[in-house]
């Protein structure tokens, strides 16, 4: 594996050969450029690899937790940085789900249960990329039985910029009856300082409802309300104020990694989650057309070492707003499907929209807000 040495992603030629995978496969870099952001894609695992956005004093800085060279990449295997991670995003327990009345099984990596498409997902993949001036386009073939899963699936991942916004397209199409999620696994730190802790940045999340877990952090099938419990972030709440409360639900996953219902009606773009924070005065603004989003608080990135230059990301130094469909939703007829058709395809949009408060105004701005629905 050939190590990237110049940790600057954005400063590359866009379409630059950035390495080798271990089957001789080499590996691009896609830099997209529009007013007030920066952002580089790689096709090995469709990633982004890196977001730079500036502080409200015009400061740019990297967003996202990454790494600098693709053997890093390579060598974790557990953390999906940036990645597009399929065919089923999250968790299917015991990877068995029922198709038209046939019992599937696919590969486990996860103890008994399959995590973000197997063993072998989409995020260890090097996708076919055409690039265009604001946008990159990745496309996939996975083969029927790929993982266990039934039917030729073919995935289109489509990243564009906009001014201080990345927006990603996904599309789908399958000649076989089964199920699909996908989303993007990126870890976000708007303090552009990728040491820093996330605890301190204010949340809010269009969400009434979340879904309980159980021990192996699957869904138990029931919705709950989020009123009166640390998981109500319907207006702009500090993210560590109740991460350690005596809460079963935080026990279980170590902090927060729960899937959000959120509000609205799934299949229409509207924003579901504003992040902001303090010191940096960026704000995170997300929109989707998803019924839901995974609310990560990096509680298992534990400062394990990758590659050559040895790099590391410490717990809960990145955090992730996953927009999706519900975990193990094949399993849980009340969720809504995830089941493609042949002849149908699939679509899915978010947007992720950069902004910064003023310095005259930033300790406003650091107060909680109003909450994003009535």
């Amino acid at each position: 594996m050939t190590a990237i040495q110049d940790p600057a992603w954005t400063k590359r030629n866009s379409g630059a050969n950035v390495g080798l995978t271990a089957d001789g496969t080499a590996v691009h870099i896609y830099v997209l450029r529009d007013d007030g952001i920066e952002v580089a894609i790689m096709n090995y695992g469709a990633r982004i690899v890196s977001i730079r956005t500036p502080d409200r004093y015009g400061n740019l800085a990297d967003v996202v937790l990454n790494y600098s060279g693709l053997d890093s990449y390579v060598a974790d295997v557990s953390s999906y940085l940036g990645a597009v991670v399929g065919r089923y995003a999250n968790r299917i327990a015991g990877g068995r789900f029922s198709i038209d009345g046939h019992i599937v099984q696919t590969t486990v990596n996860n103890g008994a249960n399959m995590l973000h498409g197997g063993s072998d997902g989409f995020d260890r993949r090097v996708w076919a990329a055409h690039s265009f001036s604001s946008r990159v386009e990745l496309t996939l073939k996975s083969e029927d039985g790929d993982q266990g899963f039934p039917g030729n699936l073919t995935v289109r991942v489509r990243y564009t910029v906009m001014p201080r916004a990345l927006r990603i397209d996904y599309f789908f199409t399958t000649d076989r009856t089964t199920v699909v999620n996908l989303t993007n696994h990126a870890y976000f730190n708007l303090s552009g300082r990728p040491e820093a802790s996330i605890l301190g940045d204010e949340l809010a999340i269009a969400a009434d409802y979340y879904t309980p877990i159980d021990s192996r952090l699957i869904p138990v099938g029931t919705l709950l309300p989020v009123d009166d419990t640390p998981f109500d972030f319907r207006s702009r709440t500090v993210i560590g104020s109740r991460i350690e409360s005596d809460d079963r639900q935080l026990e279980l996953a170590g902090g927060y990694d729960h899937n959000f219902v959120l509000t609205g009606e799934a299949g229409e773009l509207r924003k579901v989650a504003h992040l902001h924070n303090p010191d940096s005065g960026r704000t995170l603004t997300v929109s989707t057309t998803e019924p839901g989003v995974q609310f990560y608080t990096g509680n298992f990135l534990d400062g394990t070492s990758y590659g050559a230059a040895q790099e590391r990301h410490g717990r809960r130094t990145g955090l992730c707003l996953e927009t999706q469909h519900f975990p193990d939703s094949p399993n849980h007829p009340n969720f809504p499907s995830t089941e493609l058709q042949p002849g149908r395809m699939g679509l899915s949009t978010t947007i992720f929209e950069f902004s910064v408060d003023t310095p005259w105004n930033h300790d406003v701005a650091q107060s909680p807000g109003a909450p994003l629905h009535e």
